[in-house]
This record gives structure tokens, sequence and C-alpha cells, in this order.
């Protein structure tokens, strides 16, 4: 087990490099350099060459990224002159909202979808199975914008029960509950609808398998046979699917958090990118991916631990 978790912390180490230095291109690779980018077009030569001095922009590539790399694992992100904030320090305060709604959003369509799949499985093809089925493809095709939409329409306009716009989020635990209803039940439906149709093959699939026939052949139950080794055994899927999920969780929550108006990383990002806020949206890039990378190295562990399998392979390998 220790060699396994090892080895997938490394592999999670590679990746980040990689990123870095992608991200450290990016800086370079901008109109005009990093430093005319954070000053403006309208920045005057001097001060340019005053900044490349300050930042020790006029440095060898390979001694830049060790700075700039060293500076990025102390939170150091670059200032972002439009907001005259650290980037850090604006992450900091905007990435726990969107951890918040990511997190809360995939945990109650877990919650829901699991046990739903599971239903399916033992119902399949049965009319409530083709049912639910219908229902929860029209919500994994639909996009989120259009979810989000429908959601103001019905629960905001139509009947005013919820808050559309999140701008006072913060200051007071009961509005910041109604406000996050409506962005979590939209990352909700999404969710939902694409772990329960996992769930449900993978239930269907165990199913089928000889160990079942053999529990029933053995006297078990269909609880015991559904919970001792079907349930277990169907996580599997789901599990790698959290892994998988979270890129698009995320950009989920970009499109969410600025249809919602909700103060993330996601309104974030977008906010820089109208105002070319460079630094601001490679910070949020980086740290995204570091989340990401986090979030599958999580989910690898979760799946060794439902499936000893995973670790013998790994052993031998």
């Amino acid at each position: 087990m220790i060699a396994y978790i090892l080895r997938r912390l490394l592999h999670a180490v590679f990746v980040v490099f990689i990123v870095s230095i992608v991200v450290f291109g990016l800086l370079h690779a901008l109109p005009g350099g990093l430093a005319r980018a954070q000053l403006g077009l309208g920045a005057k030569r001097l001060q340019v060459h005053e900044l490349e001095v300050q930042e020790g922009l006029l440095k060898p590539l390979p001694v830049q990224y060790v700075i700039w790399a060293w500076h990025a694992l102390r939170g150091h992100l670059g200032f972002s002159y439009k907001l005259n904030s650290p980037v850090g320090a604006l992450l900091v305060r905007y990435l726990p909202r969107t951890l918040l709604l990511v997190g809360s959003s995939t945990l109650f369509a877990l919650g829901v979808a699991v046990p739903l799949g599971l239903y399916q499985g033992l119902r399949r093809n049965r009319v409530d199975d083709h049912l639910i089925s219908v229902s929860m493809l029209v919500f994994y095709a639909m996009p989120d914008f259009l979810l989000g939409s429908i959601a103001i329409i019905l629960l905001n306009l139509d009947l005013p029960v919820f808050p559309s716009t999140a701008t006072a989020f913060g200051l007071n635990l009961r509005a910041d509950v109604l406000v996050l209803i409506l962005p979590v039940l939209t990352l909700f439906l999404g969710s939902v609808a694409y772990f329960s149709r996992y769930m449900r093959s993978s239930v269907i699939d165990n199913l089928l398998e000889d160990y079942v026939r053999t529990a029933y052949a053995k006297g078990q139950t269909t609880r015991g046979v559904l919970y001792r080794h079907v349930f277990r055994n169907s996580l599997l899927s789901v599990m790698t699917l959290i892994g998988l999920s979270l890129p698009y969780v995320f950009s989920g929550a970009l499109i969410i958090e600025t249809l919602f108006n909700f103060p993330g990383i996601g309104l974030l990002f977008y906010d820089a990118d109208l105002t070319r806020d460079f630094p601001v949206l490679l910070g949020v890039l980086l740290v995204v991916t570091v989340t990401v990378v986090l979030g599958s190295l999580l989910a690898d562990f979760g799946y060794a631990l439902l499936d000893p399998r995973i670790r013998l392979f790994e052993e031998k390998a």
C-alpha cells in the first residue's frame, strides 16, 4: 500500500511540475512580455524596464523558473495591477467559495446517484428504470448554463423562492445558504445524471458476474448479495469518475458562478479574462490544476481501498 501511495504521489508531483512549466511559459509568451502585460500597453519603455529589473525578468529563463516556482510554492503568484492585490490573496479569498460550491454539489450528487443507480440496476429494463434513465439523460444532455437559466426562471422569477445572485455572500449564514441553493442545484442535476448512469451500468455488470450466482447458490439473500458484494464493486466505477469529472465540474463552476454572480474563482477568472489580467488568469489556472490533481489522487487512494487487487497489481508491476 505504501509503494502504491508513493507511486501515485510521484505521478501527481510530475503532473504539477509539467503544468507549472506550461504556466511559466504562458507568462513569458504574453504580448509585449510579462512586464508590459502588467503595466498595460500605454506604459513607457522606462517603466517596463524598471519592472523587468525589479521582478528579475532579465535573468536566464531557467533561473527565472526556479525563482518563480519557489515563490509559487510560498503562495506568491504575482500581482494584479487591475485589482491592486496579490494574486495569492485573491485566490485565498475566492477559492474556498468555489470548493464549497463544487464539494457540496458533488456530495449531494453522490448521495442521490449511488442509491439511484443501485435501484435502477436491480430494476433494469422495467418501466421505472426507463423513466428514470430518460430523465437522467435529459439532465445529462443539458448544458450547465441552460440548467441554471431554467432554475432561475422557475425558482426566482416565476416562484420568487431563492435569490439568483450572490452579491452579498459571506455576510449572513442564512442568506448564504439561500444564495447557494440555485448554483448547487444546477451543478447537482448535471452531476447526479452523470454518476447515476455509470452506477447503473456497473451494478448490472456485477449482477451478471459468476460470484453473484455463487452467492445465490450458497443461499444468500438478495439484500446480502447486494450490500456485501455488488455495492462495493459497483462503487469502483463511480470512484474513478470522481477523479475524471473534476476538471468538468470546475469548468461548469466557472459558468455557474458567472451566471449567478457567485464570488468564486470562476467569476474571478471570467472578470480577469475581460480585463486581460494575465497574472490572475494563470494563477487561477495553476491552482485549479493542482486542486484537480489532488482530487484525482484522493480518488486513486479510494479506488485502492475499495479494491485490494489494484494495490497487488501495482506492487507486482
